[in-house]
């Protein structure tokens, strides 16, 4: 605040600033590749040397990467309904009469034998679950390599398209590949200076498993199509005892602007053309998490039949509209410096945190592409890596992790103004309470529906990979208050009602669950666990599991841990005020309140830290990844500096101990627990160490080697919540600047209460806010500094309630423009 009250104090100017948001702040000396905008484009000098560090397109269906090579380019490309296995359940009947045997273990401190009888009775059966496949390569032998001059390959975020431009022998050629929200096809077009002067042989390959090529079940066949095509045709393996029901057809057709096109068995050869697009469409038989019926022949055919006649400009051109219709909602910029206008990959080897803002503009906008890329209303949501993925045994079979990951992935939604592609998360949330129930009954002898740690494209529920992480029954708990969420953000109450018995269902499982703790009366998870970190307590040795078939660390499975009860706090309160507001469940209401005021409270342990467990325990591990029991800081709302101050102290010293290290989601999540406590530089100081240690050159985040969406999308949150937050019930403005934002503009946040906010500030020009409220509802904001109003609209009165907090009524759809001028506290 200081900072940002300094730079403030400079200068003020006497009128409201206009705000029209320019591509870049610029320099007075125009850098070296000054035409790029450094705050949406990506860009090298070179092509990608490796599948992580290529570039990413996407529709929300069709994902594609790009390396840019000149040689013999590669176009890994993805169908998001392409899985091993098929509609199947994990639920294993039966296992809730093991349950009070199972509780009396724990409550009695016997934890290891307590795992044992878990792992053996309340297991999912199969323990794994199915694994996200990559459907084939687009392989283009050009023959431009190795020395060419001039080369460049870019990522254009506002316009959603790759490039690959390069001169071979004095010709230049230039490569364009988008996915095509509008027209549902990968376009790959190729263009050069001089005419006739593109021959080529195009391939499409298919993927198979091969750890598992002497046993595996899936297949694929590779023909030519007709006089200017290739097909790819093949189904699913089977996995754990699951048949492989999925079949697919992806098809590509060239057309050439000159020249002539062959079909030679599985190769498309091109000569002497002067333009070529490749139209690369895909689909699967997928229906719906239990029906695989569909015609995946008959889908590629009309996809393709709609745009026999249609010309390449209008293809991209709607592309490019509809793409720039949900990304371009929403602009900043925080500055430029000479290094802003590097390649990309040199931007983040020289950064040190304060020499090129515009970069966390960047990263910023780089997670909202990638969240429009795979998460679109009638797709599947974003899974581990988003909808791109090279390998048939992906890091962790790159599904749906709901013990922060899933979560992650849509923190960005509703503040970042991108709320339609939260769709797929609801729709998801609604599919598992199918399985939910089943698992609630059969494991637990519960009512209402229940989900833990991870699930797949079949949404089963049940717990899996083995005790230490399957007694995590707050997933679904945690899923449900992003539904919660979007309602505070549209105030939308049809949707509120559509998702209400999907809130009240979860609440209902905790009812029946919860247990009341023999020792302190409160109501507590057992069995219960604090996600993937071992408690450092008695008896918690090394011994071998049966479940997981190697030496355990010893368990995880406890009762009552931190988050599950700052979630179910969360929830029950929630479904509460749904309840209320929708003049629903007036009973229910009250059993629900009486219940959440017995939840276990948080506690501060002897180290002054936020207590992770029931018990005051420590960790196996120095400095872990998970930082559960700050849920209640972020993304929660139970932990404040002003109301809950000595919380807040504890939660600080738990991010002081946790450190730097960890991956880049534990990054992005101890960044916002950062910009909670109001500390700009000690997020600043996690952004740039995930920058260098758990970023790819193309932005995406890294976890245990393995390429991620979940740190990219928490790393956009993250700024949003340095940038302004709402939880409150109070819009606060600049809350946690970093001291390098020394100027900057923002259009488009997004605020709970129906508000979208403009925000401009600058050392001459002092802070000005644009508010429009679409529900018209009273608008309250706080200033990161002591503050007087120094212009409003006419007409408009302005109350200052404290020395930096301002309230004014609004009226739907109006927009309301203010200057706020620092004044001595």
């Amino acid at each position: 605040m200081k900072t940002l009250l300094r730079m403030l104090n400079v200068g003020l100017l006497a009128s409201a600033l206009a705000f029209t948001l320019s591509c870049r702040s610029g320099s007075v000396n125009t850098p070296p590749n000054a035409e790029i905008d450094p705050t949406t484009v990506l860009w090298y000098s070179h092509p990608a040397d490796r599948w992580e560090n290529a570039l990413p397109v996407g529709n929300g269906r069709l994902g594609a990467m790009v390396f840019g090579q000149v040689n013999e380019e590669r176009i890994q490309f993805n169908e998001e309904t392409y899985w091993s296995g098929g509609p199947y359940s994990q639920t294993v009947k039966g296992g809730y009469k093991v349950l009070p045997e199972i509780q009396s273990l724990i409550f009695n401190g016997e934890y290891i034998k307590a795992h044992k009888l878990f792992g053996r009775y309340l297991m999912g059966y199969p323990v794994e679950q199915q694994k996200y496949q990559s459907m084939g390569d687009v392989i283009l032998k050009l023959g431009h390599g190795p020395e060419v001059k001039n080369y460049r390959l870019e990522l254009d975020l506002n316009e959603a398209m790759a490039r690959v431009t390069y001169e071979n022998k004095g010709i230049k050629f230039q490569r364009e590949v988008f996915s095509s929200p509008v027209d549902q096809v990968v376009v790959i077009r190729l263009t050069a200076d001089r005419p006739g002067s593109l021959s080529l042989v195009v391939n499409l390959r298919g993927c198979r498993n091969q750890a598992h090529s002497n046993y595996a079940t899936d297949y694929f066949r590779m023909d030519g199509y007709g006089p200017d095509g290739l097909i790819l045709r093949g189904k699913s393996a089977d996995y754990l005892g699951v048949q492989g029901q999925v079949r697919y057809e992806a098809r590509l057709k060239a057309k050439a602007e000159g020249g002539s096109i062959l079909v030679e068995d599985t190769d498309l050869i091109i000569k002497q053309a002067d333009a070529v697009t490749l139209y690369l469409a895909a689909a699967t038989n997928f229906v719906n998490y239990k029906e695989v019926s569909a015609d995946p022949h008959r889908r590629v055919e009309e996809t393709l039949s709609q745009i026999e006649n249609k010309p390449y400009e209008k293809i991209k051109d709607d592309h490019t509209r509809e793409h720039q219709r949900l990304f371009g909602r929403l602009a900043i910029d925080l500055g430029s410096t000479s290094n802003s206008f590097l390649p990309t990959d040199e931007r983040l080897k020289k950064f040190d945190g304060k020499n090129d803002p515009n970069l966390a503009a960047l990263v910023f906008q780089f997670g909202r592409y990638l969240l429009i890329s795979s998460s679109r209303p009638g797709t599947q949501p974003a899974n581990l890596q988003g909808i791109w993925n090279q390998y048939q045994n992906p890091s962790w079979d790159s599904k749906y992790t709901t013990n922060i990951n899933t979560e992650m992935n849509y923190w960005p939604a509703e503040v970042a103004n991108l709320s339609d592609c939260a769709q797929p998360l609801f729709r998801m949330i609604e599919e598992l309470t199918d399985q939910g129930a089943e698992v609630a009954r059969e494991h637990y002898g519960a009512g209402g529906w229940v989900f833990h740690q991870n699930t797949d494209l079949w949404r089963v529920a049940a717990p899996m990979d083995g005790p230490q992480w399957g007694t995590f029954t707050t997933g679904g708990a945690w899923l449900c208050t992003h539904l919660w969420e979007h309602f505070l953000y549209s105030g939308d109450l049809d949707f509120l009602r559509k998702y209400y018995p999907v809130m009240r269902g979860s609440v209902e499982f905790f009812l029946d669950f919860l247990k009341e703790h023999p020792v302190h009366g409160w109501l507590v998870t057992n069995p219960s666990t604090s996600p993937e970190n071992f408690p450092d307590r008695p008896g918690n040795g090394r011994f071998f599991d049966e479940v997981t078939g190697w030496m355990s660390p010893g368990t995880t499975i406890c009762a009552g841990s931190t988050i599950d009860l700052q979630i179910l706090n969360d929830l029950f309160g929630y479904v509460a005020q749904a309840s209320e507001i929708l003049g629903l469940d007036e009973p229910f209401r009250q059993k629900v309140l009486e219940a959440r005021k017995r939840l276990a409270p948080m506690q501060v342990n002897k180290k002054g830290e936020l207590q992770e467990w029931l018990e005051d325990w420590g960790q196996k591990e120095k400095s872990h990844r998970h930082i559960s029991h700050l849920y209640g800081l972020f993304p929660g709302n139970q932990i404040s500096l002003r109301r809950t101050p000595e919380l807040a102290a504890a939660a600080r010293a738990v991010l002081e101990q946790r450190g730097l290290e960890g991956n880049g989601w534990s990054s992005a999540w101890k960044m916002a627990c950062w910009a909670r406590l109001r500390e700009p530089e000690k997020a600043m100081e996690n952004f740039a160490y995930a920058l260098h240690h758990y970023t790819f050159d193309n932005l995406f985040s890294i976890c245990s080697k393995a390429l991620q969406v979940d740190g990219s999308f928490g790393m956009t949150a993250a700024l949003a919540e340095m940038l302004l937050q709402s939880h409150e019930g109070e819009i606060f403005i600049l809350p946690a600047i970093a001291s390098s934002w020394k100027k900057g503009k923002i259009t488009g946040l997004r605020a709970r209460g129906g508000f979208q906010l403009n925000l401009r500030w600058d050392e001459k020009q002092g802070l000005v806010v644009e508010v429009i409220s679409d529900l018209g509802r009273p608008c309250l904001i706080r200033t990161p500094f002591p503050a007087e109003v120094g212009e409003v609209p006419p007409g408009l009165a302005v109350t200052r309630k404290d020395i930096n907090l301002f309230s004014f009524e609004t009226q739907p759809g109006q927009s309301y423009k203010m200057r706020f001028v620092p004044v001595a506290n």
